[in-house]
């Protein structure tokens, strides 16, 4: 919690991903697979083996992003970033580029350069491939064009020996299988760009009934960003999508009766009790009543100390000079003093000069304006003490005296007068009359009372955002409907939450009350949660890949690409269903011979007008 019921803004910076050098574990007795589950929110790699020597966690966790610059200006040629090297993504919103549509990878320029930089900082060593087989998350029911894109990626362009393609809530759901679970269930799976509600029945997916909602994470960020926005319009560029994500993952829940909730919140009481805080970041300099007398005081010694400083050091420079020039000028007259009568007339035309006689008068007034100097240069060396009042101060030294040295002090103190604004004089208000206190740091904050529920309402409510599409509960009950009664018992026996989006506190709750609100009276059904719902799907990859490892079940061979295609699918536990492409088979063509008594001839006897 935090002090006062305000919480501040971490803005994290992303942290460059260093390069890593496997051990030697990782090639040896044979390259071990490499595990990356290719999220539209977040990309995570790491390798899957049994040996203890290897890391049995995800090695690499970034966003699924990158940012082309448009070069400098001095040359260099456009630089392209990836995941943690962007450092922020705000300050490059408008140059964030993603391979993915909603969940699905389409931009495959994109995803090359996310796969070279996973391969890349984890030290694949191999020269001109990646010889390393791999295990690859995709989406549900994904399409045919996407993975023929995406093994054509792999096996041609980084030469792996295999690859896997594999759902990764269906990965979670395994990895977070218990001895006394069943084999089938629900699986709710909520991510970054899609909701999916997928029926296993005996361990296989039923593709044929899967639905997807096309909201996530992402519509919730966007929606609380408008929200807020419209409520502090003074605070419109500071209320980010960053920050956005950040309220969502930490201080929004859901509501296990919405409408009841929306009942508490207009309880003075409970809002005062609830609300959080959100402090945005801003500056005490905008604030000039805050200074004490004394501060107010010390700033203008500060300030005027400075300007002396500044002075003299402008008066030194320009007696060095003056003091060549006038060096120059006396030795000018030493030619014509001398009778070096061509020298001097060259010299005078050098100084524009055209007589002895102006060459006197610029001598004597360039000795007057350095003895002015030298002076003023001692008097402010004695008044080093100055007598600071309320009032605006007097700046020593600035007497006109008819020379061109005080003429530029004066410039000097002109350019510095915006440091003396705040200290004019103020006009002496009467007693009664009492100035309000304005408080900076309350006017950046953010209160956020029912934005916390509103948001991550979506899912289950898509009519707020405008979306003609029907929530989890109302999908989830369409899904159970096309199954037979017993079928239905066996299916909720097992509801199974994961993915990012499901970290909410109350959600699980509000998936058991809407089950009650659905399931037949005194039925039973069991609501679980993911033990690590972002990194789970990772665990099970990895969990799957080091079971398969030595087996030829779920791998896609460079063999099978190349006789089956792209689109080719060999099925697993966790993988989708495979349905290859059948063309429909063409109709030979019959020759129709048309009879002389049908063949007819126009009025007008043009035999090529016929019917």
């Amino acid at each position: 919690a935090a002090a006062g019921g305000v919480f501040p803004f971490r803005d994290a910076r992303w942290v460059p991903d260093p390069v890593l050098a496997p051990g030697a574990a990782v090639r040896t007795p044979q390259p071990v697979p490499l595990v990356i589950d290719n999220g539209s929110f977040q990309t995570r790699a790491g390798w899957a083996s049994a040996d203890p020597a290897v890391p049995a966690e995800p090695l690499l966790r970034f966003r699924s992003l990158a940012a082309r610059s448009r070069g400098a200006r001095g040359g260099a040629g456009a630089e392209t970033q990836v995941g943690n090297d962007l450092g922020s993504p705000e300050p490059l919103r408008w140059l964030l580029r993603s391979p993915f549509d909603r969940n699905v990878p389409v931009q495959l320029e994109l995803q090359e350069l996310l796969l070279d930089h996973v391969f890349q900082r984890l030290g694949v060593s191999s020269q001109g491939c990646v010889d390393h087989p791999i295990v690859l998350t995709e989406a549900v029911c994904n399409p045919l064009y996407s993975r023929q894109m995406m093994s054509e990626l792999l096996f041609e362009c980084y030469q792996v020996p295999k690859v896997s393609y594999g759902i990764d809530s269906l990965y979670s759901f395994y990895h977070n299988r218990r001895q006394n679970w069943p084999c089938s269930g629900l699986v709710i799976s909520s991510g970054y760009q899609c909701t999916h509600i997928l029926p296993v029945l005996e361990g296989r997916l039923d593709a044929k009934n899967c639905k997807r909602i096309n909201l996530g994470g992402c519509q919730a960020a966007v929606y609380l960003q408008r929200l807020l926005q419209l409520k502090y319009p003074g605070h419109f560029a500071a209320i980010t999508l960053s920050r956005m994500e950040e309220i969502l993952h930490e201080h929004s829940y859901i509501a296990e009766d919405y409408i009841e909730e929306l009942q508490k919140w207009r309880s003075p009481e409970y809002y005062e009790n609830n609300v959080h805080k959100m402090q945005l970041p801003f500056s005490n300099k905008l604030l000039g009543s805050t200074l004490t007398s004394e501060e107010k005081q010390e700033r203008r010694q500060q300030q005027l100390r400075r300007l002396q400083e500044l002075n003299a050091r402008r008066r030194e420079e320009k007696l060095q000079l003056d003091q060549e020039r006038l060096d120059r000028l006396l030795y000018v007259q030493e030619l014509l003093e001398d009778g070096q009568m061509d020298q001097f007339h060259k010299a005078l035309v050098e100084l524009n000069m055209d007589s002895a006689e102006e060459l006197q008068s610029y001598i004597n007034k360039l000795s007057l304006s350095i003895e002015q100097t030298k002076q003023k240069i001692l008097q402010a060396e004695v008044n080093i003490e100055v007598d600071v009042v309320d009032s605006k101060p007097e700046t020593p030294d600035l007497d006109p005296l008819g020379s061109e040295q005080s003429l530029e002090d004066v410039e000097s103190i002109n350019e510095f007068e915006p440091l003396f604004a705040e200290e004019q004089p103020e006009v002496e208000k009467p007693a009664a009359a009492v100035q309000p206190m304005f408080n900076l740091a309350e006017y950046h904050q953010l209160f956020l009372g029912t934005e916390r529920i509103r948001a991550p309402e979506i899912v289950f409510q898509p009519s707020l955002i405008g979306e003609d599409q029907a929530g989890i509960a109302e999908t989830m009950q369409y899904v159970l409907e096309r199954y037979s009664k017993e079928q239905q018992a066996v299916l909720v026996q097992n509801v199974f939450l994961t993915g990012g989006n499901t970290m909410y506190p109350g959600l699980k709750a509000r998936i058991q009350k809407e089950l009650l609100e659905m399931r037949p009276f005194q039925s039973s059904f069991q609501v679980h949660l993911a033990s690590s719902p972002v990194l789970d799907a990772w665990y099970g990859a990895r969990d799957w890949a080091v079971e398969y490892m030595t087996r030829e079940e779920g791998w896609i061979a460079r063999k099978d690409y190349e006789e089956k295609g792209g689109e080719y699918l060999k099925e697993h536990c966790a993988s989708n269903v495979y349905v290859p492409i059948r063309l429909p088979k063409q109709a030979p063509r019959t020759t129709e011979v048309l009879a002389p008594s049908r063949v007819l001839t126009s009025s007008t006897g043009n035999p090529c007008e016929q019917a």
